[in-house]
């Protein structure tokens, strides 16, 4: 033992004692499975504030002496913890790691930021054992983490003293599990312009394989310095490593928030408010006035339906996937960052910027891993769990929009890229932002022409929302003075903050930030979702399932007559079954009421009337979402090919049939007026069923 462990020894065994006693206790019950005693750094402080100091500007000497101390406490049991670590958290010196700086090397620093890259965990060689291939001695060789070092003293037998030739023996040497992360600082703590930092981190032992690319952490740790090595020699540049001492999860999946006690007090007591629908709708963006609807189907997206996974091996996903579309300038990405930042495992995207490999899986030759290929996780493996948020999704390429298809409906994403052969899960809801083509949204023409997103895709999405910008004095009052009321609490606010001498109270600022305080607290609605989905599994009753019968066939009867369109299909059919769950899931309650299938069916409901209905006949078309092309339009695009089929046999001496002659037949005779037979002919040119021979002639593809 050094003098410096030596002099603190007394202090951290009276600290152990007098703290951490029955922590102690309960990882010798767990020892060896459990091998770390976490301990609080402002207990330290607490206890003894020159130890505190300590522990900050010479950290690795103290951990030794605090490691030595607790295996040196008299145990009740008999049990001797040789390998148990001591693991520091909540260390103050919280340090960005673009602003880590000469002077914090060798000193405990806390460092806060998203994992990026992780290796596999690898055992590491810590004591070599050495035989001598002459005499068999062993020489046992202590190992650095950067060189691997060899007996140069030669054998340490006696008798003999060679120079080798050695055998590292893999059963006598001594191993310890490694890891190497790398740590990026966070994107919304960045300044304009910036590109994130990031730090090499190596851990240890229990802390290998704890984390994976996308979590936010803090990790305290020593700072070291490594010297770089050139192709002239060595370098007078050293690169900064964090030698991990401990790390803390800061965003939670759902199933790791933290929930006390009193939060589950909190919790069955708000579950039991006969309003809990309406607090929640209002917990959800606040600062935007009205959209209820919506409000209440991003709430049902943060609740999710149940996963269910049959006994014949496949899986029907839970989440409900929502797209907003609609006229530009009525907070669509407002709505889409709130609810990322109520979810636990929220990620934020913009369409224009992402690309597939992006948004699902990218391959990359990794510098932490020897230069391999390993693949890296994008935006929907990171939201894994939670919810993935993507804004502009009519700006993304076409061939990136196929990326989602996959991982919207299997909730997974398969790769084949650089050899390697994997499948990632990315079991998250997708919400999706998209404007019009044009600008506006045009209620007269079909969903799939506004936005430029394949019908294949826009099925896959349980609620489709349209959002249009309506002039009404009545309501354009109320926003205007939501919207001027919110920016009045922000100002009073800022003011208070930014200005010592501001004469404006606490009190006040209170009262008038009323308006856009959530009924219930972001914090504590996490933990109800989280706690929702951990631990309320709903069964549908059977009124419950009547009524979503009766409401699906009576829609489909509709579509029974050989020239009335299909109205709806089985894939809405699902999303009911996973917003009755959701809806269940509000309340807390394992049973889904009738109350929870109509609450279902009005949003349902409410969705098809914007969406689903043909802008020419009114009735209800699936094919309008799932194909592009409506009922009444394909009949129409029949009439015209038939159109031009005729008169190109009335005219055989012509190349095609004139568009004139098209045109006025279609009018006169089938009552398609002549913008509309354009806008069809110009349709299926594009899609390649007709041509024209001449400028002014058209002819059917045969």
């Amino acid at each position: 033992m050094t003098e410096t462990e030596s002099k603190w020894d007394e202090k951290l065994k009276r600290f152990f004692k007098d703290y951490y006693w029955n922590e102690i206790l309960q990882l010798a019950n767990e020892y060896p499975d459990q091998r770390s005693l976490s301990v609080d750094f402002t207990d330290i402080e607490k206890f003894d504030r020159e130890l505190s100091k300590e522990f900050l500007d010479h950290p690795e000497e103290l951990i030794k002496a605090a490691e030595a101390a607790l295996k040196e406490i008299d145990l009740p049991v008999e049990k001797s913890m040789e390998e148990a670590h001591v693991r520091i958290i909540k260390i103050p010196n919280r340090i960005p790691i673009r602003e880590l700086r000469s002077k914090h090397l060798s000193h405990f620093v806390a460092i806060e930021g998203m994992i990026r890259k992780a290796t596999e965990v690898r055992p590491r060689i810590t004591k070599a054992a050495f035989q001598c291939l002459r005499c068999d001695y062993i020489t046992e060789v202590e190992q650095n983490s950067f060189k691997f070092e060899e007996p140069f003293a030669g054998c340490q037998n006696e008798t003999c003293g060679k120079k080798g030739p050695f055998k590292v023996i893999i059963e006598n040497s001594t191993f310890i599990d490694a890891q190497k992360l790398q740590i990026q600082e966070s994107p919304e703590n960045l300044k304009g312009g910036s590109q994130p930092q990031s730090l090499e981190v190596d851990s240890e032992d229990d802390l290998t394989g704890d984390v994976t690319p996308g979590d936010r952490v803090i990790i305290n740790g020593i700072l070291k310095s490594r010297q770089r090595t050139l192709k002239e020699g060595k370098s007078t540049f050293y690169d900064l490593v964090l030698e991990a001492n401990s790390i803390e999860r800061l965003d939670k999946d759902y199933d790791e928030l933290e929930i006390t006690a009193e939060d589950e007090e909190e919790i069955l007591e708000l579950s039991r408010d006969p309003e809990i629908y309406v607090k929640i709708v209002s917990s959800v963006a606040p600062s935007i006035y009205g959209y209820e609807d919506i409000k209440e189907a991003l709430a049902l997206q943060l609740f999710s339906g149940v996963v269910k996974n049959l006994p014949d091996g496949s899986r029907i996903r839970g989440d409900i996937h929502v797209m907003l579309v609609g006229d530009p300038g009525i907070a669509k990405s407002q709505l889409l960052r709130y609810v990322v930042k109520l979810s636990p495992r929220g990620v934020f995207t913009s369409g224009r910027s992402a690309s597939a490999s992006g948004l699902t899986a990218a391959a990359v030759k990794d510098d932490l891993n020897d230069g391999r290929w390993t693949i890296e996780g994008g935006a929907l493996v990171m939201a894994d769990m939670g919810i993935a948020a993507v804004d502009e999704m009519d700006k993304m390429k076409t061939e990136d929009k196929s990326a989602l298809h996959e991982a919207m409906e299997q909730q997974t994403i398969s790769i084949a890229k650089a050899g390697i052969i994997a499948t990632l899960k990315s079991r998250c809801a997708l919400l999706g932002a998209a404007n019009p083509k044009y600008g506006r949204f045009d209620r007269y023409e079909s969903l799939a022409e506004q936005i430029s997103m394949p019908p294949a895709l826009l099925s896959r999405f349980d609620l489709i929302f349209v959002l249009l910008d309506t002039p009404d004095h009545t309501l354009d009052t109320k926003i205007a003075n939501h919207i001027l009321q919110s920016h009045y609490a922000g100002e009073l606010f800022e003011q208070r903050e930014k200005l010592p001498g501001s004469h404006i109270t606490e009190d006040f600022v209170e009262a008038e930030m009323e308006v856009i305080e959530p009924t219930i607290q972001p914090e504590i609605m996490r933990k109800y979702v989280a706690y929702a989905r951990k631990n309320v599994y709903p069964v549908m009753e059977g009124n419950a399932r009547d009524h979503l019968m009766k409401f699906y066939t009576n829609i489909r009867k509709t579509g029974e007559g050989k020239d009335t369109p299909v109205p709806v299909t089985a894939r809405q059919l699902e999303a009911l079954v996973r917003l009755s769950e959701a809806s269940a899931r509000v309340r807390l309650s394992n049973t889904v009421t009738l109350e929870d299938a109509e609450r279902t069916t009005r949003i349902v409901m409410n969705c098809l009337k914007n969406v689903g209905v043909d802008p020419d006949t009114g009735a209800f078309d699936a094919d309008i979402i799932a194909s592009g092309t409506s009922m009444s339009q394909r009949n129409k695009i029949k009439t015209l090919k038939d159109i031009i089929r005729k008169i190109c046999e009335r005219h055989p001496e012509k190349e095609g049939a004139p568009l004139e002659e098209v045109y006025a037949e279609a009018e006169n005779v089938h009552r398609i007026d002549r913008a509309h037979a354009e806008e069809l002919i110009k349709k299926i040119e594009s899609q390649g069923d007709v041509f024209r021979p001449k400028r002014e002639n058209i002819k059917v593809v045969k």
